[in-house]
C-alpha cells in the first residue's frame, strides 16, 4: 500500500492559492501548544478512528505531526479504511519551520 505524500513547499503553494483542503494536526496537546500550521485543525492521533466518519471524502485531507512519521501511519490507517484522499505532510512541522514558513498560535 502506498501512502500519498505532499512536501511542505507544495502544501504552501496550495494554501497560498486558497485551495479547499483540510489540514489536520495529529500531535499531542502539549506539542500543539508550541504552534500549528495556519488554518489547521487539531485532531489527536488516537481520536482518528472515532472521527473517521466526519472526515470529508471530496477534498484532500492533509495530516501532519512533528516529523511526518506518525502522520504517515495515520494516513496508512485511513487508506486501509477506504479513504483515498488522505496525504501525509513529509517532514512534518519541523520541515515546515525549516523552510521558514509561518507557525501560528493555536486557537
Amino acid at each position: 500500500m502506498q501512502v500519498k505524500e505532499i512536501d511542505v513547499s507544495e502544501l504552501k503553494k496550495r494554501m497560498d492559492t486558497g485551495e479547499d483542503i483540510v489540514l489536520l494536526d495529529i500531535r499531542s496537546d502539549a506539542e500543539v501548544r508550541q504552534g500549528i500550521l495556519p488554518g489547521s485543525e487539531h485532531l489527536p492521533m488516537h481520536l482518528i478512528p472515532l472521527k473517521l466518519q466526519d472526515l470529508p471524502r471530496d477534498k484532500d485531507v492533509i495530516l501532519y505531526c512533528r516529523s511526518g512519521a506518525r502522520s504517515y501511519h495515520a494516513c496508512a490507517f485511513l487508506e486501509q479504511q477506504g479513504m483515498s484522499n488522505a496525504l501525509n505532510l513529509r517532514g512534518g512541522i519541523l520541515d515546515w519551520a525549516r523552510h521558514g514558513y509561518e507557525i501560528a498560535a493555536p486557537a
